[in-house]
């Protein structure tokens, strides 16, 4: 069912789907002016306001022109590209070290680079919006065909990104000097087994969905590029897997090298993808969809129910 208005606007959730802080919300926008008195305290978000956040970023991204969606997806992979080149310059910087402990920190602390640049340049990250499109469709909101659109959309202009990136980084070689890091990066990539890679990129999925609603629960400001920090940090201080980043990092291995075959790209990309769409979805997404919207619902005269 299409729970849209003529315009195109989200409608506002039914009655079944409504909250205490739902109904607080409608009851301050009649009585305050919303931006200039009502959101003028960003320090702290109400649950609730997030959730609603995220399901009306969500319908933005679902509703999005496909023109600017794949033009914005192919952007996101490309930036990726400095992350996989700040990786394998320290990767190659480190590779003397006797000690793997000391080479995983040395290569996690530039790890989160090309993704500031990537989610504050608005661009449209796979493993960042896998959670966040979702919330509109499970707020009936949707339709789970948008969503599957979106998501083949973002991962087709991702992976051209990627690939375009790990191209320019192979023509900028002789400047950069990262042959041996991307050869060394690419072994962590394809050296795990099946269950192990796809258990790894489900981590590194709950962890990029995670840093999405991080940065809708705090105000826009220097928070929220430590928010994505640290949740890409522990990603590479894990060694986790992380699709699209490793893309670049197979992509330009491969073209790099002949130690690597597209047959091993594949094979990272299937696990990767998959792995990346699980933790995504089934640990944030409905996880936060269920016990904040769901655990939150009232039914009745909202004064009988102060202390849902």
């Amino acid at each position: 069912m299409n729970q849209h208005t003529e315009g195109g606007a989200p409608r506002r959730p039914d009655k079944s789907n409504q909250t205490e802080r739902s109904r607080v919300r409608a009851e301050e926008d009649q009585q305050f002016v919303p931006v200039i008195i009502k959101r003028s305290d960003e320090s702290h978000r109400h649950p609730d306001d997030v959730l609603e956040q995220a399901i009306l970023r969500g319908h933005e991204q679902l509703e999005r022109p496909f023109v600017s969606l794949i033009l914005s997806s192919v952007a996101a992979g490309m930036l990726l590209a400095f992350t996989a080149m700040a990786v394998a310059i320290v990767a190659a910087i480190v590779a003397d070290v006797d000690n793997r402990l000391l080479q995983r920190l040395a290569k996690a602390l530039v790890y989160p680079l090309g993704f500031i640049i990537c989610i504050m340049g608005g661009t449209e990250l796979y493993t960042e919006h896998t959670a966040t499109a979702l919330y509109p469709v499970l707020d009936r909101r949707e339709k789970p065909v948008m969503l599957a659109r979106l998501w083949i959309v973002v991962i087709i202009g991702n992976l051209i990104g990627a690939a375009i990136g790990a191209g320019l980084l192979t023509l900028a070689e002789d400047v950069i000097g990262a042959r041996e890091g991307y050869q060394l990066v690419a072994y962590y990539l394809v050296i795990p087994s099946n269950v192990n890679l796809l258990i790894s990129a489900t981590l590194a999925g709950w962890l990029m969905a995670q840093g999405a609603w991080l940065i809708l629960a705090t105000p826009p400001n220097i928070t929220q590029i430590v928010c994505i920090y640290m949740v890409t940090f522990l990603i590479g201080l894990g060694g986790l897997h992380h699709s699209i980043a490793g893309a670049v990092e197979m992509f330009v291995a491969v073209f790099t090298g002949d130690r690597y075959s597209m047959a091993d790209t594949a094979r990272f990309l299937a696990l990767a993808l998959s792995g990346n769409l699980l933790g995504g979805t089934m640990f944030v997404a409905l996880l936060n969809y269920g016990q904040i919207r769901q655990s939150r619902q009232v039914h009745g005269n909202p004064k009988e129910n102060k202390n849902v």
